[in-house]
């Protein structure tokens, strides 16, 4: 199970609506942060180089609804080459995935992100291999791609969470079998949490929370969107834990239920809301890929899979 606990943090807790963008703290090539990938050393191709950096670092353990992330270093206006050259096997066998384009939410210098899924979850307990040779590749008129990269990295179980707005209950399983059903409070009216199926983006053990009206530091904070929402502690709020809705968009739970899924959860973890009185998490708002129907995917967003 994959760890990543950042220090104190600082974040507003909302749901329903956009906010400041995310910057996970810590070096280049930490978990959790684009990994540096380095240009080969024959000759730069023609046109303006596009970079490639990966999201995920090789030997990371993800929770089955990650999606493999790569950050362009430039607006390309094809993505036929860009897929062409993917290859992607699950435990050696070819993996049927598609790439999806949209602005970068969260890498400065790199204003294009492309997120790779399968139409369903990952499998668990799998080897994932990506061969990206793009070096030399047409990312569009006068752009070329000069690098290729490799990545190897692993699912560990599938740790699939499910909230009910209507019932307020957060159940959670682990390769099928149930391991926590814990009363919840969601967002308010006026903040509501985002429906949809958002995945987990890291794990603070205490985060600053600063919005209208308060400013906490939150323990076992384990992050879902950009914009601000998080599965968290929240003892000021027990007596509405289970009975009602009154967060600013984050789940609420009690301290003791918060760490256990604290301590529970690893990057990659799905997590699917219904019924919460808000609209559905956007893709951009982290990791909101499941979001997008398949077939919707499969046209590649911002840059067409057919151009």
């Amino acid at each position: 199970m994959v760890l990543v606990t950042f220090g104190v943090g600082l974040s507003a807790c909302g749901g329903g609506s956009p906010q400041a963008a995310w910057q996970s703290p810590g070096a280049s090539g930490a978990a959790g942060q684009p990994a540096a990938q380095s240009p080969s050393a024959s000759p730069a191709p023609s046109g303006k180089p596009v970079h490639v950096r990966l999201y995920q670092k090789d030997g990371t353990t993800y929770g089955v609804g990650m999606p493999i992330i790569a950050y362009l270093s430039g607006s390309i206006t094809s993505a036929k080459d860009f897929a062409a050259a993917t290859q992607v096997t699950v435990n050696g066998a070819p993996a049927e995935g598609s790439w999806y384009f949209q602005k970068s939410a969260i890498y400065e210098g790199y204003p294009l992100e492309a997120h790779y899924r399968p139409a369903e979850f990952w499998p668990a307990h799998a080897s994932i291999h990506m061969d990206l040779s793009a070096k030399g590749r047409s990312a569009g008129p006068g752009l070329v791609f000069d690098n290729s990269l490799t990545m190897d990295v692993k699912t560990g179980p599938a740790n699939i969470g499910k909230v009910d707005g209507k019932t307020l209950r957060m159940v959670v399983t682990s390769d099928g079998n149930q391991v926590f059903d814990f009363p919840v409070s969601l967002g308010k009216a006026s903040t509501p949490t985002f429906n949809g199926t958002k995945v987990v983006m890291g794990k603070s053990a205490v985060e600053r929370m600063v919005g209208d009206g308060y400013d906490e530091k939150v323990p076992w904070s384990v992050r879902i969107t950009n914009s601000g929402e998080y599965v968290h502690s929240a003892s000021w709020n027990g007596g509405n834990i289970g009975q009602r809705s009154t967060s600013h968009g984050c789940t609420n739970l009690t301290e003791a239920n918060a760490k256990s899924y604290f301590d529970f959860a690893q990057v990659g973890d799905p997590i699917t809301y219904t019924d919460t009185g808000g609209p559905t998490m956007p893709t951009w708002d982290g990791y909101g890929d499941w979001n997008v129907p398949w077939t919707t995917w499969q046209g590649g967003g911002t840059v067409p899979s057919n151009k």
